[in-house]
């Protein structure tokens, strides 16, 4: 096989197991902690608090980077993947689950995660030369969305048919983690034989955690010292509050009862819906903002796409003040609505990364741009389950509406920043 075509191999192999355990902790955990009695409120709380670990991961950048040998890391991370996820089917299967200890599982995975992201990043990086990056990056991201639009929607799809085949959700959602742990049990086999030795191998230098977390503080300090740099942070803050108050939520109120406010639908209809028609539109949206914003003039394209990315809740206004007429076929076109302008818009906060890490970073979407988005959303994430409790979901989507203009008015009083 020539070294060309072996790409075809290992780009693949390598990112759907990074993937499909990403998707479950960012996804699919809110809904087992809904289903195992977390509440709205705590469930919320603890499926933000996944976020972390993606958070601090670029803290750690340089400590993974001077590890040398990704390839063996890899096959270490992948491993304790495996072994994580089998243990949380093992704990489903014999014992009451306690949302804590389910919570503990799956934080495990989600550092495992956070590191794996770092790793392949590197590898990446070290396998293939820059021109080589640039005709993959397409196909890369590719098998990405195409990953998380498989797992998050099959997920699902399937712990709701299991619910409704053995009448019992802890023994489908025990089903449903050892099906995944079989998935990067194989992924882990095949990432074994295709993945090669990269052509440059760094030596090991030793670098305690400490001093790796201590030199990327000082550079996120100088970042700091930036001028305006608060102004830009809080403009971005304004902008994704809409959707960060909504990233819950919207599962939610698919599942809440008609009585409460909700759309009262099947695992197998939010599965559908949110976890694959939205993931499908999301992953379009994001493509072509991507594609538009660095085909045009970016200073035209910024307002309109900064614009639409505040606007998905509106659609799901809708649906809380006329939940009568939205059967599936109708919450999927709104579901689509929602996530093409998601992703579509989301592609602005590009510019905010660019001009706040300068040329900090060789791959800014990976080691800024990941963590920085999920800080501005963390808390409008941890608190959008207590404000449903306490307001219900239709005044909840008036609020998350009411947020639209405060994220505009940030925006006309910042002038975009140059990337």
């Amino acid at each position: 096989m020539s070294r060309k075509n072996s790409h075809w191999f290992w780009i693949p192999s390598l990112y759907i197991a990074a993937e499909i355990p990403a998707a479950m902790v960012t996804y699919v955990a809110l809904l087992m902690f809904i289903q195992f009695g977390a509440g709205v409120g705590l469930s919320s709380v603890l499926s933000g608090l996944l976020f972390l670990p993606r958070i601090l991961k670029s803290y750690f950048r340089s400590k993974v980077r001077n590890q040398g040998n990704f390839k063996r890391y890899l096959h270490v991370v992948q491993t304790l993947m495996f072994c994580a996820i089998m243990g949380c089917a093992i704990y489903m299967t014999y014992c009451v689950v306690n949302v804590w200890v389910l919570f503990a599982f799956l934080l495990v995975v989600s550092c495992l995660c956070a590191w794996h992201e770092l790793l392949d990043t590197m590898y990446y990086n070290r396998m293939l030369y820059p021109r080589e990056q640039k005709l993959l990056n397409n196909s890369k991201m590719l098998v990405v969305q195409v990953t998380v639009v498989v797992t998050y929607g099959l997920l699902i799809i399937i712990a709701g048919s299991l619910q409704v085949f053995f009448r019992n959700y802890q023994k489908a959602w025990a089903m449903d983690c050892s099906v995944l742990a079989g998935v990067m049990l194989l992924m882990l086999c095949v990432n074994a034989l295709v993945l090669k030795n990269p052509k440059v191998h760094n030596p090991y230098r030793y670098q305690s955690l400490l001093s790796a977390f201590q030199n990327e503080v000082r550079i996120i300090d100088r970042i700091k010292h930036k001028p305006n740099v608060a102004g830009v942070l809080t403009c971005l803050f304004f902008l994704l509050l809409p959707q960060a108050l909504m990233f819950n939520s919207r599962v939610f109120f698919l599942l809440a009862p008609v009585a409460e406010g909700g759309l009262e639908c099947s695992l197998q209809e939010v599965g559908f819906a949110q976890g694959t028609i939205g993931v499908i539109a999301f992953s379009v949206g994001i493509s072509l903002g991507r594609y538009v914003l660095y085909t045009k003039r970016q200073e035209s394209m910024f307002y309109p796409m900064a614009v639409m990315l505040t606007l998905s809740p509106v659609v799901y206004l809708v649906m809380a003040l006329m939940p009568e007429y939205f059967d599936l076929p109708m919450l999927s076109v709104m579901t689509m609505i929602a996530q093409f302008l998601f992703g579509f818009g989301l592609n602005v906060c590009m510019v905010f990364v660019r001009f706040i890490s300068e040329q900090r970073y060789r791959n800014t979407f990976n080691y800024l741009y990941i963590p920085l988005v999920a800080l501005m959303m963390l808390v409008p994430v941890l608190v959008s389950g207590w404000l449903i409790e306490e307001v219900g979901y239709v005044v909840f989507f008036i609020i998350n509406c009411s947020c639209i203009p405060l994220a505009w008015i940030a925006l006309g009083m910042k002038r975009i920043p140059n990337s």
